[in-house]
């Protein structure tokens, strides 16, 4: 459905993205992360069609179209990072203009402003409302189309418990539906929920695309067990790295870095040793460290 071929975009001699391929399908959710200036908002922009790409082409739709053309943009619907709507407009009257100008049902208007939890407060004036009650009004205006594309641009960041329900309401719900979602994140909690595959960007260039499985396979790799003994018989380092290489003392405890899947192999070796062990406490590799470890190697 999305599709980024060679894409780049410079600004004078800026380059914000490089030569981005990535191919975004029915039905999929996808995460674009990381750090700020990266290019995600810029890659979202050009999907939008509201910039042109220097090199390369983002194209919509099957069959494809070029992102630039008005009858691509008729099939996405774009939540932008920061949303604002006139303070003296209530919140119904923000959903009942847009809602004409993308041509939809009346009936829609009322949809929207229930799932985004603004039914009590869609008839006062959007000065009154808090910074996460106009996030979600943003969100309601970008429901209101049955768009099969949609797009995200740090939909959380203002989000109050209310908006995040709604949010992940509205992917996990447009996944079931087959439609198309990209969306940008710096809450990597967020990401792990509800993306099928994660494309991390740095300074511009694509430096690692991950499925669901392969980042749990990452992320499993970086898991750790630590063990506290009583007394340490003097091969066991020895015999639990035949089976986990990279365990090592550090002070009084045994570091036992790898998969969850390998520890009980490990503890039979401890006891097998006569190692009573007094301590154990097991920690699962985080996206967030992966992410840092990501960032750092492209540098």
């Amino acid at each position: 459905m999305i599709s980024f071929r060679g894409f780049g975009k410079r600004y004078g001699s800026n380059a914000a993205v490089e030569s981005l391929t990535l191919e975004v399908r029915r039905g999929e959710a996808v995460a674009l992360l990381g750090p700020n200036g990266s290019g995600k908002t810029t890659c979202l922009k050009a999907v939008a069609g509201l910039i042109r790409p220097t090199a390369g082409e983002v194209t919509l739709g099957d069959p494809p179209r070029s992102a630039s053309l008005p009858e691509a943009r008729r099939i996405l619907s774009y939540l932008p990072q920061r949303v604002s709507f006139p303070d003296t407009l209530t919140g119904r009257e923000v959903v009942e203009f847009y809602r004409s100008l993308r041509g939809v049902g009346e009936g829609r208007t009322a949809e929207v402003l229930r799932f985004a939890s603004l039914t009590g407060a869609g008839d006062r004036a959007v000065g009154t409302y808090s910074g996460g009650m106009v996030q979600r009004l943003g969100l309601a205006v970008a429901m209101l189309p049955d768009a099969p594309v949609l797009l995200l641009d740090e939909p959380t960041a203002a989000l109050d418990p209310d908006g995040l329900c709604a949010f992940y309401g509205l992917v996990e719900r447009r996944g079931a539906e087959g439609k198309t979602v990209l969306f940008t994140s710096h809450q990597l909690g967020d990401a792990e929920h509800l993306a099928d595959r994660f494309a991390v960007l740095v300074e511009g260039r694509l430096v690692a695309l991950l499925s669901e499985r392969e980042l749990a396979d990452r992320l499993a790799d970086r898991g750790v067990m630590r063990l506290r003994f009583d007394s340490r018989p003097a091969d066991l380092l020895d015999k639990v790295r035949a089976l986990a290489p990279r365990a090592t003392w550090a002070a009084d405890e045994m570091i036992v870095p790898g998969p969850a899947a390998g520890r009980p192999a490990v503890l039979d070796a401890v006891r097998q040793a006569g190692a009573l062990v007094r301590g154990l406490t097991a920690q699962e590799g985080r996206l967030d460290e992966l992410y840092r470890e990501l960032v750092a190697e492209s540098r």
